[in-house]
């Protein structure tokens, strides 16, 4: 069987490209690195071979700091994406194929206004902006899909993850109108929420004090998805922030009886027998199977 071919597309300040492009091959695709100049130029300047973005299946906008967050996080990128190949990304999607785009990624579908794209009008009408704490935020967040979500293809069968954030810009703000259609229209696919998994606004579970606890967000025909929590860093299970701390409290001296102790092993849980961002890469690749 040939296998679904991702594009794990990059640009100066790009850094989270190579454990994507892992995620990818995990997932069981041929995942392959791609700079933004070679995709302009349709051509990769040191073996010479000629490529398009038509000739794969999923487009990866991974994280990082494109261009160095001037302007804003995402906005460079997006620019360039527009300017040179925006035909080629309207064909694209138009022809049922997948975008994803993390952390950065999703700053840059954004500001393109790729996400939420609503009516299929392509311009920004949402950012992602300043965290309220006016700093960056590296921690682990908890997942919740919405009732009212619609099936999506990255997310189908996910309703609540755990996932590392890492960003300084990370707060989804929209009007209040926008809001209520994206919510309607079932576009809103994950918001951050409490230890057991209820949605919540509070800092720090939501860490950047996102409007309606938004962490993810779809377009209207599935296929381009973007979240602001970094799947690639937790595909294995072991990688979970309290992966070692369920091995200690799973050893035979440790009193499970003790009232502290049964707390910690309700608010930990059972972990996944995988890490579950990797479920959302095979979402993406066995779609095309």
């Amino acid at each position: 069987m040939i296998k679904p071919k991702a594009y794990i597309l990059r640009t100066a300040g790009t850094n989270c490209d190579e454990g994507t492009q892992f995620a990818f091959h995990l997932a069981g695709a041929d995942a392959e690195i791609i700079d933004i100049k070679d995709l302009i130029k349709g051509q990769n300047p040191i073996s010479g071979r000629k490529f398009k973005l038509s000739d794969c299946q999923i487009l990866a906008i991974p994280g990082g700091f494109s261009n160095g967050d001037y302007i804003r996080s995402g906005k460079i990128f997006a620019d360039d994406l527009k300017h040179y190949l925006e035909n080629e990304l309207r064909d694209f999607i138009e022809s049922g194929k997948l975008i994803i785009g993390i952390c950065n990624g999703f700053q840059v579908l954004t500001n393109y206004g790729l996400l939420p794209g609503l009516d299929g009008k392509i311009e920004q009408t949402v950012s992602l902006t300043y965290n309220q704490q006016q700093r960056f935020r590296c921690d682990w967040v908890r997942l919740s899909k919405p009732m009212s979500a619609k099936q999506c293809i990255w997310t189908d069968g996910i309703d609540r993850l755990d996932l590392p954030i890492a960003n300084g810009e990370g707060k989804f703000v929209a009007d209040d109108e926008l809001l209520k259609e994206m919510f309607g229209k079932g576009l809103v696919q994950f918001q951050y929420s409490d230890m057991d998994y209820n949605p919540v606004s509070l800092f720090p579970y939501n860490p950047n004090n996102s409007m309606e606890s938004i962490a993810a967000i779809c377009n209207e025909s599935r296929n381009v998805f973007g979240l602001m929590p970094h799947p690639e860093r937790f595909i294995y299970p072991k990688r979970h922030r309290f992966a070692s701390l369920q091995e200690i409290l799973g050893r035979n001296y440790v009193n499970r009886d003790d009232k502290f102790v049964k707390e910690m092993i309700r608010t930990i849980g059972k972990l996944p027998d995988e890490g579950q961002g990797l479920k959302i890469f095979k979402n993406g690749v066995n779609y095309f199977k």
